[in-house]
């Protein structure tokens, strides 16, 4: 016997699972829904299949094919216009010369099809319904039988008043071929509303067959769910969805689960699927191919398709997840919540019950949406970030993702000019950075590769070869998840909001300048980068000075290429170096903070036992330092500043000093004790940098950790720091513990303050109103001045929805009460 599969449905009531696929095309555990019934007709012995399609028709022929991998033989009848239950069938009839089956493709059900046969041929029948009793048959087209099983009554979709059974249609029937012959081709017509009840009116042999075991319509989001629980808890014969694995759990190949996952079954695990420590799993959860759930996630009841990431501590509880979507770190998902395709919902945001995201969406940071959002996206429409363009790496940050980036990026350089570009030494840039590549040219851009080099001897060699930009690529120091990329300009500095709003337009309208096949730009190795960038540095200090000081320090290069740099540089000098993590390592460049407090306790150790002039560790970038006195004390980064700024004002009297606005007043002190000057700049890196450029400035820090010495490049450089706080101290034959100790004392406090999107504007009106009589300039945020080293700055963060916080005061006590008085200030604006 022949079957045919109605699979011509777009399952409005489905959305927005089913934008982008047909309603038989959901996937319903290890396979989509159609594929459970090619299951069931090829267990009772019927292989030979019709497919009647019409919406999106070749998703479903693309992945099932012509039967053969199935061990079938599937023929396809596609619908040009909508015909119906009935007329799809017509349009089939070609193909069904004898007694045939028809089935849904979008239900699932384990009803012995053998039995319903038996019955249509024991009762000589031209037409058999199979019917199932549902518990409630509103829903339903209502069939009413005689005692011998022959169909006396059509009730479509009654209401309760009306129900007089409880047996419903299936959609799951067997027809005699000259039963088609009813049908006029090409009209539209519907099984139960036209062509049975014209054969009952017809006295013609039409019967019904009460069903037993399970059968599920996959009408909506509701029957969705409780089809995939049948399926997983087996009160519904299927396939095996994968390999037991006990408790209920059922995977797929290559699946990794982190000994202190804790599983609780009926669960369903894709191939290569990642669980990661911490992680909390309950059932009936299915979690489809190639999908990671980081670590500590929680995840119960739900529906994850493949290819997805779950952040760190996300929670997501009886939700259903799209293919390719990311849930950020700490991001909520309550009950009923269904993400449509490639939706993004960013760190700490929460989808509160039963709201429908549609595909291609991006839910901002710490967002809390309470309603479905179908049409255009909320949050904001931009790529780069404080670190620039970041992301999870082959989640946030794929290859063809990059390759689009570089394509923008080139297009807002000009046509035959030089881009320059730069990684870390761990495989995720590598990958990220060739992708890069690959679009660059595209524009017309010619590519200067630097390989492997730190981040300040990129951005020299950008300036000095007159490109026109630059891209540094690094895994996060933060997080080995992540990937970071950071754009120069010509100068070697990180872009301006305006080029990046550039970018972003190019990108997200992929207008891409794509050139003639005689303009794509060429990609070639850089010459002599490490020896053009130390030639340079020796040129920049006073390397007589430091040579005659006779310097011995320890020095920690962080496993980074700043060990292939600076060691040739401090031999130039005549110092002598005790090196630590002096050999580069791809696997280190992420660091946890536990680690990273480690290697600090390390290296003031040393540096205190071997009784070294300083001891100063490099970040992986080779951009910020941290700095030890050789007693082996630490010095934290906003004392270190302080001291870095005393000891260039009494080198360079009457010299300018560039710090951010949140920096402490000692700064301004130290300035008028060397008849300097002090210019504040935004919380910003490329602020500082570009400040740092201007006429008179000797320096410039941002009090944690990174500088800026403009009479060598106007732009972070790590190296250079250390070399500089040598020769200062080598002019001015002195002590970093001895600069200390001289320094004004100073109380400084930071804070962070939740708020959402939508009320910071609010937050920061009102607070401009209420202080406009005692705030400074408004450089960035708004700095409220109390009194004489006494002041507030409120600062939104752009990244994230929460405001930070600084306060100075003149005592510890003092301080922490005003930051604590300012944190209660911004809640209260809030409500």
């Amino acid at each position: 016997m022949k079957a045919v599969v109605m699979a011509g449905g777009e399952g409005s009531r489905l959305r927005p699972l089913t934008i982008g696929r047909p309603k038989p095309m959901v996937p319903m555990v290890a396979k989509p829904v159609m594929g459970h019934i090619l299951d069931l007709l090829k267990r009772h012995g019927i292989t030979e299949v019709v497919v009647t399609l019409h919406f999106m028709p070749e998703a479903i022929q693309s992945y099932f094919g012509d039967g053969h991998s199935l061990g079938m033989e599937i023929r396809y009848a596609v619908e040009e216009t909508p015909l119906g239950t009935a007329g799809s069938v017509k349009n089939a009839q070609e193909y069904l010369d004898d007694t045939f089956l028809i089935i849904s493709g979008d239900a699932v059900t384990d009803i012995n099809l053998e039995q319903v046969i038996a019955f249509h041929q024991e009762k000589k029948a031209e037409a058999t319904i199979t019917l199932y009793r549902v518990p409630n048959p509103l829903e339903y087209g209502v069939i009413i039988t005689d005692a011998d099983g022959r169909i006396t009554q059509f009730l479509e979709k009654p209401s309760w008043g009306e129900v007089i059974s409880d047996t419903v249609n299936t959609g799951i029937y067997v027809i005699e071929p000259a039963v088609l012959d009813l049908i006029e081709e090409g009209v539209p017509t519907d099984w139960s509303k036209d062509v049975f009840p014209q054969l009952m009116k017809a006295g013609r042999a039409l019967y019904g067959y009460v069903a037993d075991g399970s059968w599920t319509d996959v009408g909506d989001i509701a029957e969705y769910m409780r089809a995939n629980s049948d399926v997983l808890y087996r009160r519904v014969r299927t396939e095996e969805p994968g390999k037991h694995i006990g408790g209920d759990v059922w995977v797929g190949e290559g699946v990794e689960i982190a000994p202190d996952a804790q599983l609780y079954g009926p669960i369903y695990l894709g191939n290569a699927v990642k669980i990661k420590g911490g992680v909390i799993i309950h059932g009936p959860t299915v979690i489809r191919h190639y999908t990671i759930v980081d670590n500590r996630a929680h995840i119960d009841r739900s529906i994850i398709w493949r290819n997805s990431y779950i952040g760190e501590g996300a929670e997501i509880r009886g939700a259903i997840v799209g293919r390719q979507c990311t849930v950020k770190s700490k991001a909520v998902l309550f009950e009923g919540v269904v993400l449509g395709d490639n939706s993004i919902v960013g760190e700490g945001a929460v989808l509160h019950a039963n709201v429908k995201i549609w595909p291609e969406k991006e839910i901002e940071a710490g967002a809390t949406v309470k309603t479905s959002i179908i049409w255009g996206a909320r949050g904001r429409r931009v790529l780069f970030g404080r670190f620039g363009v970041t992301g999870v790496v082959n989640v946030d940050l794929t290859p063809e993702f990059a390759a689009k980036l570089g394509a923008a990026f080139g297009a807002t350089l000009p046509k035959g000019s030089t881009a320059t570009i730069n990684r870390d030494p761990h495989r995720s840039p590598r990958m990220i950075k060739r992708a890069i590549i690959s679009g660059l040219p595209s524009a017309g851009i010619h590519v200067q590769d630097l390989r492997s080099v730190p981040i300040p001897v990129a951005r020299y060699y950008t300036r000095v070869s007159h490109a026109a930009g630059g891209v540094h690529v690094r895994l996060s120091p933060f997080d080995q998840r992540v990937v970071d990329i950071r754009f120069f300009d010509g100068q070697g500095r990180n872009l301006n909001k305006n080029v990046e709003r550039n970018i972003e337009r190019i990108f997200f309208r992929e207008d891409f300048r794509r050139v003639y096949l005689n303009e794509i730009g060429t990609i070639e190795y850089a010459p002599q980068v490490v020896e053009t960038y130390t030639k340079g540095f020796l040129a920049a200090v006073n390397t007589e000075a430091i040579r005659q000081a006779g310097f011995r320090i320890v020095v920690d290069y962080a496993y980074a290429p700043s060990a292939e740099v600076l060691p040739s540089i401090l031999s130039a000098l005549g110092v002598e170096v005790i090196p630590l993590a002096s050999h580069v390592d791809g696997e280190k460049m992420s660091v946890p903070p536990e680690e990273f407090d480690q290697e600090l306790k390390k290296l003031t150790l040393i540096t205190g036992v071997l009784d070294a002039h300083l001891g100063a560790r490099l970040d992986v970038g080779g951009e910020k330092i941290f700095i030890v006195d050789h007693q082996g004390r630490y010095v934290p980064e906003p004392i270190a500043s302080a001291a870095m700024a005393s000891l260039a004002l009494q080198t360079h009297p009457g010299g300018t000093i560039v710090v951010p606005v949140h920096m402490p007043s000692i700064f301004d002190q130290i300035a008028n004790q060397w008849a300097g000057r002090i210019v504040r700049c935004k919380v910003d890196s490329h602020d500082l940098m570009e400040m740092s450029a201007c006429e008179g400035v000797i320096m410039a820090a941002d009090g944690s950790g990174n500088y800026v010495f403009p009479q060598f490049q106007p732009t972070i450089d790590g190296m250079m720091a250390i070399v500089k706080l040598l020769e200062f101290l080598a002019i001015q034959q002195t002590s970093l513990a001895e600069v200390v100790s001289k320094l004004p004392a100073f109380y400084l406090e930071h804070r962070d303050v939740s708020c959402p999107w939508e009320v910071k504007g609010t937050v920061m009106r009102l607070l401009n109103e209420q202080y406009k009589d005692r705030r400074a300039e408004l450089i960035d945020g708004i700095k409220i001045l109390l009194g004489e080293r006494e002041w507030v700055l409120v600062l939104p963060d752009p990244d994230y929805p929460k405001f930070h916080i600084y306060a100075e005061a003149r005592s510890a006590g003092e301080v922490r009460d005003l930051a604590d008085r300012y944190v209660r200030i911004v809640e209260g604006l809030q409500k």
